[in-house]
């Protein structure tokens, strides 16, 4: 990924909250099979590993555990708030006119080796966490548990676990700070009259990471 220096996000606490916003991870893989790009939900264990460790699982029909060979390093990446940026949103336009569109967006890599989880408990709990985690804001949350134990093992067998050990991760924000103060406060003021969800999130950085 194209990395200018202004837009380098290297805190691992950032990354790591990033991911956890924004679970559902795009796993690019290289093996027997050639290039594949597997959209999967994970769960970040940030305390295993100095970088942290991804879980997730996929269809056992899925040919990507068979075919990726352990040795190969696998990316994901995942994506946060994006959004289009006009040049009519920046003051400069007025005074000199050179100015063109732009795409801000937040997005984190991470790279590591894909280990394949087929230990029954394991995968309950990586389940469990992945259930609570989305469920938590729900006003009766679901729960594995809700399910007949012999529905929940028959659904178990249809899957396959997967673990990524992170051994390193490139994060990138990407959100107006290379612009002048002016151009950055018209950029979320912008997106604040643009008034979709997508919008006001990338307000937010641009305020955050331009102090505007």
């Amino acid at each position: 990924m194209y990395q200018p220096p202004h837009f380098v996000e290297d805190r691992l606490e950032v990354l790591h909250a990033l991911i956890i916003a924004n679970p559902l991870g795009l796993l690019i893989s290289q093996g027997s099979h050639g290039l594949s790009a597997d959209p999967v939900p994970f769960v970040l264990d940030p305390e295993r590993g100095p970088l942290g460790t991804l879980r997730a699982h996929i269809a056992r029909a899925n040919s990507l555990w068979q075919v990726q060979d352990p040795e190969t390093e696998v990316l994901i990446v995942f994506q946060g708030p994006q959004h289009y940026v006009s040049p009519g949103w920046y003051p400069s336009k007025q005074e000199t006119g050179k100015v063109v569109p732009t795409w801000n967006y937040v997005t984190v890599h991470a790279y590591g080796r894909l280990t394949v989880i087929e230990d029954a408990t394991r995968l309950k709990a990586q389940i469990e966490a992945l259930t609570q985690k989305q469920e938590q804001d729900q006003a009766q949350p679901w729960s594995v548990d809700d399910a007949p134990d012999a529905y929940i093992a028959a659904q178990m067998r249809a899957i396959i676990g997967l673990e990524i050990r992170i051994d390193r991760m490139i994060g990138k924000v990407k959100v107006s700070q290379n612009r002048a103060d002016a151009d950055r406060r018209g950029v979320a003021q912008g997106l604040d009259a643009t008034d979709t969800d997508a919008a006001q999130a990338m307000a937010k950085w641009v305020r955050q990471y331009g102090q505007v």
